[in-house]
């Protein structure tokens, strides 16, 4: 059984999930959630709060591989800047763990959840719901997106 583990950068909240593929093929969420990091901290250190939580996620869960999302154009180039320190922070992490990193773009991941890749917030959290037979929408969105980059890798890793 693969575990792997899907992000979604960002230096106040980055979403984590751990999903499990079974023998069988079907899919299980072990663990998902934010790690969140207060706004009144200073960048430097919001980025090393994000790296000792994500070392103790990764220490507790013990993935054999990880996604994480590709960071894409965003018109506000102070968000897009904070996401890069981060998603640097979350691969450094990574690697340090041994673990091979892959990444997906936001179309991509829509692609293999929803089977569109325009496909929108709701019909992917949906989809992560329905795939991992969930009761509810993973909460908060973070926490859904990094699932479904997880489901993403586990799909594409498959084939």
């Amino acid at each position: 059984m693969t575990l792997a583990l899907g992000i979604d950068p960002g230096t106040a909240t980055t979403g984590y999930g751990f999903v499990r593929i079974a023998r069988d093929g079907s899919l299980d969420a072990v663990k998902f959630g934010v790690i969140t990091t207060p706004k009144e901290s200073t960048a430097s250190a919001r980025l090393e709060m994000l790296y000792s939580q994500l070392n103790d996620l990764l220490k507790q869960n013990h993935p054999d591989t990880a996604a994480v999302e590709k960071l894409f154009f965003q018109r506000n180039i102070t968000t897009a800047i904070a996401v890069g320190q981060a998603r640097g922070v979350v691969l450094l992490s990574l690697q340090q763990a041994g673990l091979e990193v892959f990444e997906y773009t936001p179309n991509e991941v829509k692609q293999a959840v929803a089977g569109y890749g325009s496909a929108d917030k709701r019909q992917v959290q949906e989809m992560v719901r329905t795939l991992l037979l969930l009761p509810e929408i993973p909460k908060p969105d973070d926490a859904a997106d990094a699932l479904a980059i997880a489901i993403t890798h586990l799909h594409t890793k498959r084939y």
